[in-house]
């Protein structure tokens, strides 16, 4: 979508009701998926809050691979975390955390922290605003779509917002974003769904009544009278003061931190008594090109400093769910809108790059790490990417089923057609929250083999389905996808195999992603003269 036109539809909704230096609107309408989140037609009390880390994360120093630490030491000298500094996961000595995120690694010991390796999509794209499009309306690389997957599925639960909004039972904003203006993940088909908080300076200004003050001059008396319609014309302002007063005590929360500063005033939403089925945060500062560490000491600088503040901000969010009593109602997710090469660079930083690890959090989430450390080659290159071993929109698709309990017919009609296919059922949620069992782990397991490896022009891939829907995909170092080399339905478990002719193709390395069902795996394959 280009940006002007998004700007021309969110215009019209933009409610600039401000909440402690936040500001809110209300977000709208009419796709599939926007009403599977909005119409309320499902009968549940669950909360998604979505936290956006913008810039690009460099997720190979947030989730650090402890089984292939010399490979991971070797193509990041200037910046690696040394090993003994890495934090460890009770009962998974494969990988660690950052040593700044301590909260997340409590959280991790809890089983309440899934980690997620390796998460993208095909054809990856390293422009921030493009990318960040994406993410955000879960489509594919190549097609523009015009609303968001949480825009989409609120309006399935909410059909026709804002038409007859609010009513007695949908009093409350559908969804609301703190942080910054509405953006496209909660687009409609004709208005953004979201009320959005520009920052937690206008959340308290809201439920106290102040605003900044003004500048005694016609200026200033002009932007007063435009402060006071505003307020006069948000809907949802009152709903949102009287669920704000009913909660005046809080656990603490770190100062300093803007992140913790968006969660405190979600949770205490939350604990209020609003119905708001999404929540959106930001925090920025993650485009780590340069000085991403300090030389002297890696576990130290910007990127510390923000992983420090993320983990934080997370861990204070989850004791006050718990000291608010309202932990079991609300699931977390993290994403950045790609992640960084493998290689760092010669400005002590990592450049854009492709997958990149997510976190899912919470009561009801099923702990664990889910997909192996990422495949880092013996000498790393500067164009080496992290390939994609889940597509994203298999996180978006199994919260929807699993968490807020829609059929999986509905979740597919939330997607582009051609996404459709690509979805898995992941092991994000307890299997008991919506009354289906949990996916078996298939951690350990072969799915897909090849020979000869190294192979000249052709190889032989031998894989085994269990039946059902199988994908194989070829995708070079750079993340980008080559050919769905075998999509195909087996209407049995089977062995089979098949060749990946690649003699038009340059020597190098190639990944061969499997998908069938819940399982996926990725083989690496060396092309040689």
């Amino acid at each position: 979508m280009k940006r002007r036109e998004f700007l021309g539809k969110s215009a019209a909704v933009a409610l600039p009701a401000l909440i402690s230096g936040y500001a809110v609107k209300a977000l709208h309408q009419n796709s599939p998926l926007v009403q599977a989140l909005m119409g309320g037609s499902t009968d549940t009390d669950h909360v998604l809050v979505i936290i956006q880390l913008s810039g690009g994360n460099d997720g190979l120093n947030m989730v650090i691979p402890i089984s292939t630490y010399s490979l991971y030491n070797a193509a990041r000298t200037n910046i690696a975390i040394p090993e003994n500094r890495i934090l460890p996961l009770n009962g998974y000595a494969n990988t660690g955390l950052h040593p700044s995120m301590t909260g997340l690694q409590t959280m991790y010991n809890e089983a309440k922290l899934k980690v997620i390796q390796g998460v993208g999509y095909p054809q990856p794209n390293f422009s921030h605003f493009r990318a960040t499009d994406i993410w955000m309306t879960a489509s594919n690389s190549n097609q523009e779509v015009y609303t968001g997957w949480a825009g989409r599925y609120l309006n399935y639960e909410y059909p026709n917002f804002p038409t007859g909004y609010p009513n007695a039972n949908a009093p409350d904003p559908v969804a609301i974003q703190i942080g910054s203006t509405a953006t496209l993940t909660t687009q409609g088909p004709s208005v953004n769904m979201a009320m959005s908080i520009t920052s937690a300076t206008s959340f308290y200004q809201l439920i106290n009544g102040t605003n900044d003050p003004v500048p005694a001059t016609k200026a200033g008396k002009e932007l007063s009278y435009v402060r006071n319609v505003a307020k006069q014309t948000q809907q949802y302002g009152s709903t949102i003061t009287a669920a704000a007063a009913r909660v005046t005590t809080q656990n603490p929360y770190p100062s300093n931190n803007s992140l913790a500063d968006q969660l405190k005033i979600v949770a205490r939403l939350i604990k209020g008594g609003l119905k708001t089925r999404v929540y959106m945060v930001s925090f920025g500062g993650f485009d780590t090109h340069s000085l991403q560490t300090t030389v002297a000491d890696t576990t130290v600088g910007g990127h510390a400093t923000l992983l420090g503040k993320v983990s934080d901000a997370i861990k204070a969010f989850q004791d006050d769910l718990i000291f608010l009593q309202i932990e079991e109602r609300v699931v977390g997710l993290t994403y950045s809108e790609f992640g960084r090469r493998v290689k760092s660079n010669s400005s002590v930083g990592t450049d854009h790059g492709a997958a990149a690890p997510m976190f899912v959090f919470g009561k009801a989430v099923e702990g664990g790490v889910l997909g192996d450390n990422p495949i880092i080659q013996p000498v790393a290159t500067v164009n080496d990417n992290v390939p994609m071993q889940y597509d994203f929109r298999s996180i978006y698709s199994t919260l929807l089923e699993k968490w807020f309990c829609l059929p999986k017919t509905t979740v597919q009609g939330l997607f582009p057609p051609t996404v459709n296919n690509q979805l898995q059922d992941l092991p994000l949620i307890k299997g008991n929250t919506c009354k289906t069992p949990a996916p078996p782990s298939t951690s350990g397991v072969n799915y897909i083999t090849n020979s000869p490896n190294p192979f000249t022009d052709k190889t032989e891939i031998k894989f085994s389905t269990a039946g059902g829907h199988t994908l194989i995909q070829i995708i070079d170092t750079a993340g980008r996808l080559i050919i769905n080399l075998l999509e195909k339905e087996y209407l049995t478990a089977t062995n089979d195999t098949i060749t990946f002719d690649a003699s038009h193709l340059p020597t190098g390395i190639y990944y061969a992603r499997f998908q069938n069902g819940t399982t996926q795996q990725v083989r690496p394959m060396l092309k040689v003269r």
